[in-house]
């Protein structure tokens, strides 16, 4: 292994708060960085006799991006793609003390120069808008998208080493890819498991051998013999699980056990050197079923895993930090001092943001195409919390050159891809982009009618002819789809673009509208399959006082308008807030600012809370052709760092009210209520394997009490397997009459579900108005007592009045609730707090706020 080039976190650990990247206005301040030329070199000794080995290979798994690679003064080769793996022979030149160096070429100058040098035709969008404070033709290189600026993110086009580098020296062969796909065969209702093993082969000769195959668990043991060919070379074997062994499958987080299998491959080649290879097989399959619905024109949307479908509840996932060196797992390689350090959050980030993804009843994340394909890591953290990943390529919201030079570098980056990911059980699918084949159909960029074709011709070039091709030759156990969203197998029938990609009868649709009002449930699309919807919020104070100072704690601050990247997204949530809660009026600006961000979250929970029920409760039915709604993966789940977006996980980990909403509105089992006409429905939305026979207890209660004005408790309810079910139904002015003293104004409806056994649901509520028009709300006095149990605080909290939206705050104290955000009606509510860092009850209780929203002044 070869120690890093050049800065790394521990380089950063020496920076002053102010130098933070993420600090104030540093994004800009810091441009010139990513304009200049960068070289990276150090001096090593071979720590091997060179004259032992017929190869010796440098290995970069990854460069960021462009890159002239020399050793010794001799030059090795070229990088141009953040996404390959580069291996240069350096047997010839490789001395007992070594020159390494890796000159960097500014990715802003080349990707403008491949620009410039696309003289055909302009590859649109030349630009992202000016409120991204972005740089121009990301395009034109194959990079993190998103590090060129997005709408919820900075521009940090870093350069640099960003993934292992080594030297391998071998003799004869050497294995670089090493994959186990599992398939099950109906006929014979037997399991196998396909090996492929990739080589390099530098004998001269064939090189013959044996390979044994063993899995203990499963009373499996299979020798094969195998002959390797000079080059590159791959080995695949079948192996068939003994019949008499019952497999576990692999399922999906909520239905099932995450089991995996250790297999150990052992390579016995005539050569005479052995290669021992331990790994883990997941046993599940995937299909994503696209056939006829009765009583709807289209075809279905869903997946069905292991057989059975499932509803994808989940969410967006874009990179976790502008610097990968910042997102680590491997808490073993790092000092206790970075507790103490600027890299503090380092330390199981990926392990802290996925669970919390598998705590809120996420069963799906979609990998996002204007990132980058995440570290192994976490691929390996979804195995093993049974969260489902839709894998896009790396092309996101433009479009992209076709030329040569470039298909070859997409094409070998997305064979490793492949390579490196198919083992993982955790990703179902395959999809080409982002949101490119709506770019055209919608004409995002303006294309003239007469040269609209060449634009079709690159994009079925690019995602079609090379792509897909190549994931189809490596990867036959998971389905690919070539955009989102798209129709599916409707847009290959018109030619892999479809005149809609947003037809609510076929395949995924993205849904955003900020100008409606969000709680109308009849705003959004009843569609097969929700991909991408959502709102921005702000981070939580605490978040933000890291990267800010006092002048900046104002919602109209130049700081407040340049974290802003979505334009006109401040205004818009002021707007969605001010349908349904009354803005801040104080003259105290710190106050005013505190309570402009809880009512952003609050408004966001609240707006996504009615979208994503409303996916929920449309799986089973049909209505004028529309339904069978099968996921909704809101956008997004966590920040790339401290700003207004559209995610619940803050940067850092912590939960915003969205989270807490999240784990309520995607719990396996959840009463959902909408109105219609007048007309109060109930919904039992279940991802349970069995039917339930079930009480549905709903309360109606007065904003000015904390007694329950009625309630009604309503047996026998069926909520079937699988399915959302109408379990309640009456006329909103009934139900008034029957709780005397409601109005509208005054009431608000509470109703769960419970059962034998413990099962009970969440509490879900409706409003039945506006809570800037309720009457008889009052500002509640709310205190808590904090205590600790085992590992884990209780906050027995107390109110005086009924109080919307009860928010816990401990500021920088790094952990989550139980719940928040929540409707408090009764007098006390016990919440449990899970400590991420060590704390104590005393410097909970100091830190604690405890906000709702009559608070807000």
């Amino acid at each position: 292994m070869l120690p890093r080039m050049g800065p790394s976190c521990r380089w950063l650990t020496q920076i002053p708060t102010h130098g933070d990247p993420y600090y104030r206005f540093n994004d800009v301040m810091y441009r010139w960085i990513s304009l200049d030329n960068w070289t990276y070199s150090r001096t090593f000794k071979t720590p091997f006799d060179i004259r032992k080995w017929q190869r010796i290979n440098l290995v970069f798994e990854g460069v960021d991006t462009v890159a002239h690679i020399l050793i010794n003064n001799v030059t090795l080769g070229t990088t141009d793609n953040m996404f390959n793996r580069y291996s240069f022979d350096i047997t010839s030149v490789i001395k007992e003390v070594n020159f390494v160096e890796v000159r960097f070429l500014s990715a802003i100058s080349y990707a403008a120069e491949q620009s410039r040098c696309h003289t055909a035709y302009s590859i649109p969008p030349a630009c992202p808008p000016p409120v991204q404070k972005g740089e121009c033709h990301a395009n034109f290189i194959r990079k993190e998208q998103c590090s060129f600026g997005w709408d919820w993110g900075p521009s940090f086009p870093t350069q640099g080493i960003w993934k292992d580098v080594r030297i391998e020296a071998y003799n004869y062969y050497h294995l670089i890819y090493f994959s186990l796909t599992p398939f099950f065969v109906k006929s014979t209702q037997q399991w196998s498991l396909e090996i492929e093993s990739i080589f390099d082969v530098v004998s001269s000769k064939p090189i013959a051998g044996l390979v044994t195959v063993n899995i203990p668990k499963l009373q499996t043991q299979q020798t094969y013999n195998v002959k390797l060919q000079p080059g590159e070379g791959s080995i695949v074997l079948l192996v068939n699980i003994n019949k008499s062994s019952t497999v576990e499958a692999w399922w999906p987080n909520g239905h099932g056990k995450q089991t995996g299998y250790n297999v150990t491959t052992t390579f016995t080649m005539e050569a005479g050197y052995q290669i021992e290879k331990f790994s883990k097989a997941y046993f599940r399959t995937v299909e994503l079923v696209q056939e006829p619905i009765p009583g709807s024109p289209g075809l279905s949307f869903y997946f069905r895993i292991n057989g059975r479908p499932i509803f994808i509840k989940g969410s967006n996932w874009i990179p976790a930090d502008s610097f990968q060196d910042r997102v680590t797992y491997d808490n073993n390689t790092l000092p206790q001092n970075l507790f103490k350090s600027f890299c503090i959050f380092v330390f199981d980030r990926l392990w802290l943001l996925l669970k919390s993804a598998a705590d809120a009843n996420m069963n799906a994340l979609r990998v996002w195409g204007g990132g980058v394909y995440e570290q192994d890591d976490f691929y390996d953290i979804c195995d093993e919390l049974g969260i489902m990943i839709w894998q896009d390529f790396m092309f996101a919201c433009a479009l992209y050159p076709t030329d040569q030079n470039y298909l070859e570098s997409v094409r070998a980056e997305v064979s490793h891809q492949v390579r490196r990911l198919k083992s993982h059980p955790s990703i179902i699918l395959w999809s080409g982009n982002n949101e490119n084949e709506a770019a055209i159909a919608s004409d995002w960029f303006s294309i003239p009618h007469a040269d609209r074709e060449v634009y079709i011709k690159d994009y079925v070039l690019l995602y079609v002819k090379n792509i897909r091709e190549i994931v189809l030759a490596e990867d036959k156990s998971r389905p690919f789809v070539a955009s989102s969203p798209t129709n599916g197998v409707e847009s290959v029938k018109e030619g892999w673009l479809s005149q809609n990609p947003y037809d609510t009868h076929y395949g995924d649709t993205h849904f955003y509208d900020y100008s409606s009002d969000c709680w109308n449930w009849t705003v959004y699309p009843k569609t097969r399959f929700a991909s991408e919807y959502g709102f921005q919020s702000w981070p939580s104070f605490s978040t933000l006082e890291k990267v800010s100072s006092t002048e900046d704690w104002s919602y109209t601050s130049n700081f407040s308008l340049h974290r802003q990247h979505h334009e006109n997204g401040n205004d818009q949530m002021l707007q969605q807030i001010g349908y349904h809660f009354k803005l801040p009026q104080t003259t105290d600006p710190i106050k005013k600012f505190k309570d402009t961000i809880y009512l952003t979250q609050v408004m966001q929970a609240q707006c996504t809370k009615t979208e994503t029920e409303f996916y929920r409760f449309s799986q089973s039915e049909i209505i004028n052709g529309e339904g069978h709604t099968m996921g909704a993966l809101y956008w997004q789940l966590n920040d790339i760092w401290q700003a207004p977006s559209w995610a619940s996980l803050e940067y850092g980990g912590k939960w915003k009210l969205l989270h807490y909403f999240a784990q309520h509105f995607f719990a396996p089992l959840l009463p959902v209520a909408y109105e219609d006409k007048g007309v109060l429905y109930i919904y039992g939305v279940s991802d349970l394997h069995t039917d339930h026979e079930l009480t549905l207890k709903v309360t109606v209660h007065s904003w000015s009490s904390l007694e329950p004005v009625c309630t009604l408790a309503k047996d026998g309810v069926t909520v079937r397997a699988q399915s959302a079910v109408p379990i309640y139904k009456e006329s909103i002015n009934d139900l008034l009459e029957r709780c005397r003293n409601c109005t509208r104004k005054s009431c608000v409806v509470t109703f769960y579900l419970v059962g034998e056994g413990g099962l009970r649901s969440p509490t879900n509520h409706h409003f039945l108005s506006s809570l800037k028009d309720a009457v008889g709300l009052e500002k509640a006095q709310l205190s808590a007592a904090v205590s600790q149990q085992d590992d884990v605080y209780v906050f027995d909290l107390q109110t005086t009045a009924v109080a919307p939206f009860v928010t816990l705050d401990v500021g920088s104290i790094k952990g989550r609730f139980s719940d928040n955000g929540f409707l408090m009606i009764e007098k006390k509510k016990v919440v449990v707090f899970y400590p991420w860092e060590p704390t104590g009850a005393e410097e909970l209780e100091k830190s604690l706020t405890l906000t709702s929203l009559m608070d807000v002044a």
